[in-house]
């Protein structure tokens, strides 16, 4: 069974509604501002997740730059833990 979101939807029907509707605007790698834009969040708060390791599994560090993999930083925006 699909767990469902707060707002009644399924997490089967949110992937499908990102990937009809913004899916070609974002790049599959995503850097700081780009992943900050995508969540409506300040890159504050994505450095802060990070170092938290509530973003465990969908970005990674190459040198001194973080990249953000687009589609599980989704997964872990919508359905991760709290």
């Amino acid at each position: 069974m699909q767990e469902p979101l707060a707002v009644g939807m399924a997490s089967h029907e949110a992937e499908e509604l990102f990937d009809n509707w913004e899916a070609n605007r974002w790049p599959p790698i995503l850097t700081v501002d780009q992943a900050a834009e995508l969540l409506s969040v300040a890159k504050s708060t994505l450095y802060e997740w990070h170092s938290r390791g509530r973003l465990k599994g969908c970005c990674r560090r190459r040198g001194k730059h973080l990249r953000f993999l687009r589609d599980r930083l989704i997964q872990a925006f919508f359905f991760g833990k709290d």
